[in-house]
């Protein structure tokens, strides 16, 4: 009886130990399964917020139309006193990189600064990057915000120092581009808004459009721009200022200098003179 109660004990520790082995083996299961479908949503996590913030906008276009609109077109616009819509592509709300730009800190020739969380950069083109990496959210890339797109029509290549002349005219490129600018006019512009916004119509016209043609017609930018002051003249009239004094003061000592010695020689000849009398 004893060695039969002792086998039933040892198959119940067997069974026992067999069932905690298994109840494990379920357990670690589960958590490696819970673990590789963490994994799984985590990389798909990382993939679609890697893919919901490219861009098919080229920063350095967009920033080369805002560079033609803010010298070639607002300060005729502000002149005039005239307020873009939102509708209006040229609208700097219709940027969507404006928000970035303006947070642009450049402190020195070799010095950039994030305007957002003030890390410093070499070199423009590292912040733009630490832009896309850190302050993607900061995009609103829905449609119609890519002034690279309407590059076409605004001679962004102008203002483009690294854009080679270009070569042959393309008729059929001359009239897209103008197709394009003269939507651009109808609607920033619209002529049944009054007299202020048909005067910009017309000078949009004669300042962007007109010159996409490839029979000779007017060069971009006709009409002027911002005005810009002269450095060199600037800094001529500053030096002149601080020049002026220190002239002013050796002329008065030289005078001072030269009636010293005409009393001198004129004391002299008095001297000179009385003594010949004796």
């Amino acid at each position: 009886m004893a060695v039969e109660a002792e086998g039933v004990v040892r198959i119940y520790s067997f069974s026992f130990s067999l069932a905690i082995l298994l109840f494990s083996l379920v357990l670690h299961g589960g958590a490696a399964e819970q673990g590789f479908q963490q994994d799984v949503g985590t990389r798909t996590l990382l993939e679609d917020s890697s893919h919901k913030h490219e861009l098919h906008c080229s920063r350095e276009r967009s920033r080369a139309a805002w560079k033609v609109v803010e010298e070639y077109l607002m300060p005729f616009v502000e002149k005039q006193q005239f307020q873009l819509s939102k509708k209006c592509r040229l609208n700097p709300q219709n940027d969507m990189f404006r928000e970035q730009e303006e947070h642009k800190i450049h402190v020195d020739v070799n010095d950039w600064k994030c305007g957002f969380c003030k890390k410093s950069f070499r070199a423009e083109k590292y912040l733009d990057k630490h832009f896309d990496n850190r302050h993607s959210n900061l995009i609103n890339d829905s449609q119609g915000r890519c002034l690279a797109d309407l590059c076409g029509a605004l001679h962004c290549n102008q203002v483009i120092e690294s854009k080679k002349p270009k070569g042959k005219c393309n008729p059929a490129a001359a009239s897209r581009n103008r197709h394009l600018c003269e939507s651009l006019a109808d609607g920033c512009f619209p002529v049944s808004e009054g007299p202020k916004a048909s005067r910009l119509h017309e000078f949009f016209l004669r300042q962007f459009c007109d010159a996409h043609t490839c029979s000779g017609g007017p060069k971009p930018f006709s009409k002027g721009g911002k005005k810009r002051t002269n450095v060199l003249w600037l800094a001529s009239s500053i030096l002149i200022i601080l020049l002026l004094p220190l002239f002013y003061l050796l002329v008065y000592l030289h005078r001072r200098e030269m009636k010293t010695v005409v009393k001198d020689f004129r004391r002299i000849g008095k001297g000179g003179r009385n003594k010949k009398a004796s």
